[in-house]
């Protein structure tokens, strides 16, 4: 059993107002293990990045306690806490250069020149920047100076570094390859980490375990892999990944699975009953693209029903097919390049199957008819 030993920071029924009526943040209880990657994911004004800068010190919590390793840390100062920060917009300090910005949180903490000089010396080899040492910040690539900012973040050994959305000012392919280097920095020092992102994709490629905010409130806390296989709600689903939405009545229950009535006519359809209440209640079916299947083999699939490709958009690896299933023209199938795209032509009806694993019933949003 876990103690408050094997966690490196606690939240413990935080909250957070800027206005002392509306919460930010809302009774948030989160432990974060040591040496493990969280990610903390969500969109604008979920709250996320309000709990990196209450962890960092830079604003207060209006109601509830954070620890590191073991230490309530609600009072102390920023400088105090001993954690290394990365941001978006890297502030590097412009008129040093890349070695004398990673010995500066070294000499602040008053350590010698030779011990400065050893660990700045092992941080630029640890995020491939050796010959670097000697430029400033506008001779170096936006890739180069985040690799600076991540090394100045972790030159002084801090047990904890923070980085709120760092890769966010980077060029599509440079954040992708940067999101590497972050995961494989982390998994050889294993120091622990607490991301903040509004990119789901960063989450999956990076994370020991994914928080998915939204409201202020913690929606799912999961390994990447369960977040985008067993999403709790229908808000989860939708934020990670692409996902195929049916709205529906559930017409039966049956132990784990549910058989709901489609909107517009689709039929019955059979699911994992997620997250609904009992005959009668309103449901969102939640598939991935992926999971779909054209023209399925008879008797293969639990659920199949009818499509009109609306769309085909050639990817490469897949051929993403929009069509129109039960009213929906935006479902989405990706039918891979090897089973042989040219035989979907555009306005053609086909069949569409999908076993009951891979369709979840799960809570009907507000307003959803």
């Amino acid at each position: 059993m876990a103690t408050n030993d094997d966690f490196i920071v606690r939240f413990e029924n935080v909250q957070k107002s800027y206005d002392g009526e509306s919460l930010v943040v809302k009774d948030l209880n989160l432990n974060v293990d040591r040496g493990e990657f969280l990610t903390m994911l969500g969109p604008s004004g979920s709250g996320k990045t309000t709990c990196l800068m209450m962890l960092a010190g830079f604003e207060p919590a209006t109601h509830g306690e954070i620890y590191l390793n073991d230490r309530p840390i609600n009072n102390v100062p920023p400088h105090k806490r001993g954690i290394g920060m990365v941001f978006q917009n890297y502030a590097l300090f412009p008129h040093m250069t890349v070695a004398e910005n990673l010995a500066f949180p070294l000499e602040v903490r008053g350590m010698s020149k030779a011990d400065t000089e050893a660990k700045v010396t092992r941080a630029l080899e640890m995020v491939r920047l050796g010959p670097f040492g000697g430029r400033r910040p506008a001779q170096l690539s936006g890739g180069q100076q985040q690799r600076v900012a991540v090394a100045r973040a972790l030159v002084f050994d801090p047990d904890l570094v923070l980085m709120d959305e760092p890769l966010g000012a980077l060029d599509k392919n440079l954040r992708e390859e940067m999101q590497y280097e972050i995961k494989h920095i982390h998994e050889t020092v294993g120091v622990s980490v607490v991301y903040v992102t509004h990119d789901q994709s960063e989450a999956l490629t990076m994370s020991n375990r994914v928080a998915v905010f939204d409201d202020g409130i913690i929606q799912q806390l999961a390994p990447p892999e369960e977040l985008y296989e067993r999403p709790v709600n229908a808000f989860v689903a939708y934020f990670i990944g692409e996902n195929n939405r049916l709205y529906g009545t559930v017409k039966e229950v049956k132990g784990e699975s549910s058989v709901v009535e489609i909107d517009g006519g689709g039929g019955m359809i059979e699911s994992l009953a997620v997250n609904t209440g009992g005959v009668g209640s309103r449901t969102t079916l939640s598939l991935r693209p992926e999971r779909v299947v054209v023209s399925p083999t008879a008797g293969s699939m639990q659920n199949v029903v009818s499509g009109k490709v609306e769309e085909l958009i050639y990817l490469g690896d897949h051929i993403r097919t929009r069509m129109t299933v039960s009213g929906n023209n935006e479902f989405i199938v990706k039918v891979p390049n090897a089973q042989g795209h040219a035989t979907l032509k555009v306005g053609e009806e086909v069949q569409l199957g999908w076993t009951t694993e891979d369709c979840r019933a799960l809570d009907a949003p507000a307003g959803a008819a």
